[in-house]
């Protein structure tokens, strides 16, 4: 998916696709962007009603210029001592939040998390998250809270002082996963039961009974994926004792 912000020539395919009566997904696709992306440019320049390429391109380009005399750039993560190059440091964390905005997580949580993934002990306290990323403490709190929910982060007590800090670990996209195919076998077997109801030989009967097959089949393959990873990770440990 190609990252970056939406060009203007994006934005009249935007404003075309609506015209159109085209879904956010249909548009992403015509443009190789995610639906995402379409659904965040469209909501906060107007709505389907209203969104005006012309118009959302300059009020992108006030939003930029605003932001960047409000708040400085955020300083380079720290070496560490490891002889990282701290702006190669800095670009991976770039590009990485970048993706996961791509995938559909909101910037402020994309950067939360990130900002634990580049540091080795997987461990940060508000205040240092307030420090690097440069935002409000409220701002931070709100992420962690989303963050906490899907299982991505959790919560520990700082050892002597009434403080919390925030920790990830190694199992983070395995606890996404799980979260992913608990979900896909909810639809699996809402699609089975929605076979039965309007019945197989009908179109959308069959067009049901399709769906439930396909997310059966990626819920097998996910399965099979976590339960892989956890005897890899295993013999990884046992090999280092």
């Amino acid at each position: 998916m190609p990252g970056g912000r939406l060009t203007n020539e994006e934005r009249q395919h935007i404003a075309a696709g609506l015209a159109e009566g085209l879904g956010y997904t249909e548009i992403g696709q015509r443009l190789g962007r995610p639906a995402s992306t379409i659904m965040r440019e469209v909501t906060r320049n107007g709505g389907p009603d209203d969104y005006g390429a012309d118009q959302a391109h300059e009020a992108t380009r006030h939003r930029a210029r605003r932001h960047k005399q409000a708040q400085p750039p955020a300083p380079p993560v720290p070496d560490s001592s490891h002889g990282r190059d701290p702006q190669a440091v800095q670009d991976l964390t770039e590009s990485f939040t970048t993706l996961l905005e791509q995938q559909g997580l909101p910037r402020m949580m994309a950067r939360v998390l990130v900002c634990l993934l580049v540091t080795d002990s997987g461990t940060l306290t508000a205040a240092d998250l307030v420090q690097r990323l440069r935002v409000s403490p409220a701002s931070i709190s709100h992420a962690v809270t989303f963050l906490e929910q899907q299982g991505m982060l959790r919560r520990e007590r700082v050892p002597g002082v009434r403080r919390e800090r925030y920790a990830i670990d190694d199992e983070i996209w395995l606890r996404s996963t799980l979260a992913a195919l608990q979900m896909n076998e909810a639809l699996a077997a809402a699609s089975q039961r929605a076979t039965e109801i309007l019945g197989a030989a009908t179109p959308a009967g069959a067009r049901f009974e399709s769906t439930g097959e396909f997310l059966l089949l990626v819920s097998e393959s996910l399965q099979k994926a976590m339960e892989q990873w956890r005897q890899s990770r295993a013999a990884r440990s046992a090999g280092r004792q």
